[in-house]
């Protein structure tokens, strides 16, 4: 087994990590509700930067509405963002074979 290869691939991977979580943290999504009535902008440290409301949601006695709209923005924007993390993660371990396991790395159980 050459111990300097396995090294290298492990700071490959090491590397590609790091890359995709810089991507995780600069990336950004937008959830909408309500046909877009509610849109909800969220970055990838899950910072809500934006709310949008359409003025016509703006009705006494529809504050219950509004609300549940405004929960659905959020998660749509946070279900966005773990599918695109999920794809990060994804193509940053490309080659590392079944069980998670690195490539022509001899099996020890």
């Amino acid at each position: 087994m050459d111990f300097q290869a396995l090294m290298k691939q492990a700071q490959l991977v090491q590397t590609r990590f790091t890359e995709a979580q810089a991507k995780m943290h600069a990336a950004s999504a937008t959830g909408e509700a309500g046909a877009g009535l509610v849109s909800v902008d969220m970055k990838g440290t899950h910072e809500i930067t934006a709310v949008r409301i359409d003025e016509s949601l703006m009705v006494e006695g529809e504050s219950e509405v509004l609300s549940d709209l405004i929960k659905a923005a959020l998660n749509d924007a946070h279900q966005k963002l773990s599918a695109l993390n999920d794809q990060l993660i994804k193509d940053a371990t490309g080659d590392l074979g079944p069980m998670g396991g690195l490539p022509k790395m001899p099996r020890f159980f």
